[in-house]
């Protein structure tokens, strides 16, 4: 709680805020107190909130555009005033201070406020390069700790929809190609405020043509991948060993056999990378027969 006072041979003039600092969800509502007093004889003219400090301005935020039909001004006695800010935005993160005017006197806009620090939610992966079979683990992270809800509850969804039975970290042990999608979270209570998505990206080998495949035929492999960021490199593999015959970090996703041989009788997959993370494809088999 920080306390203003201001003495001059009389009763005291004093602004108090309830807190020195709040964090709060982005997209949520806020409020923001404090308590004033002042000699009985010095009617209250005016009462006002403001940021923007830094650059002189001092307009009431009621009256700001940036803040049209977000801001409430809310009073339980005559000398208590609460800020209320709906669907907060990240720029919102700023200090905010209360002024009064009597009759005699004006008071509060000269002393520190409120800071307000407003937080998104992020999906943070370990580890960040996913490899099939691994232990993956998802936690929901905010910048700062929530005023209201210092320990809150996640909730965790996938491709939109609810997970159910989930605790505060969504654990993927061992993580397979099932698991591929996209994972969003919220915190309980706020279930229309998801963070943005994480994508374990659905990596995937594909033959064209389809069918049987005929010794000498024209043959084309496809690694595909719904990766965010797009993938900026593929590697080949054959029977789990580089294959030679494709530029290890090949811009294309593409391997062609203008001839296919009975000795291309594989197993082959492909690695992706995003530049941010990595992913495999399940093997695809190929049998390449004798005409």
């Amino acid at each position: 709680i920080l306390v203003f006072l201001f003495c001059a041979g009389s009763p005291c003039m004093n602004v108090t805020y309830t807190h020195q600092s709040i964090c709060a969800l982005k997209g949520s509502t806020v409020d923001i107190s404090c308590f004033y007093t002042h000699p009985s004889w010095h009617n209250v003219t005016e009462v006002s909130w403001f940021s923007k400090w830094e650059t002189g301005v001092t307009n009431d935020l009621s009256q700001d555009p940036e803040y049209t039909d977000r801001v409430e001004y809310h009073r339980q006695t005559d000398k208590d005033s609460t800020l209320k800010i709906t669907d907060l935005r990240e720029r919102d993160s700023t200090e905010y201070k209360f002024r009064f005017k009597t009759v005699h006197a004006e008071w509060g806009y000269t002393f520190s406020g409120t800071t307000l620090s407003v937080t998104g939610l992020q999906v943070e992966m370990t580890p960040a390069t996913v490899t099939e079979g691994q232990r993956v683990t998802l936690d929901c992270r905010t910048v700062c700790t929530l005023t209201d809800n210092p320990n809150p509850s996640y909730i965790w969804y996938k491709l939109g929809q609810r997970l159910t039975n989930q605790n505060n970290s969504l654990i993927l042990n061992p993580v397979s190609s099932e698991d591929a999608g996209r994972y969003s979270c919220a915190v309980e209570g706020f279930e229309d405020l998801h963070s943005p998505e994480e994508t374990l990206t659905s990596t995937l080998v594909s033959v064209s043509p389809s069918g049987d495949i005929v010794e000498g035929s024209s043959v084309t492999l496809t690694c595909s991948s719904d990766a965010n960021p797009p993938v900026q490199s593929y590697a080949w593999y054959k029977n789990g060993s580089v294959y030679q015959s494709i530029f290890y970090g090949n811009t294309e996703p593409q391997q062609v056999f203008s001839q296919i041989k009975s000795s291309d009788t594989r197993q082959y997959y492909c690695w992706v990378s995003n530049g941010i993370s990595t992913d495999r494809s399940p093997s695809l088999d190929i049998d390449v027969k004798c005409e």
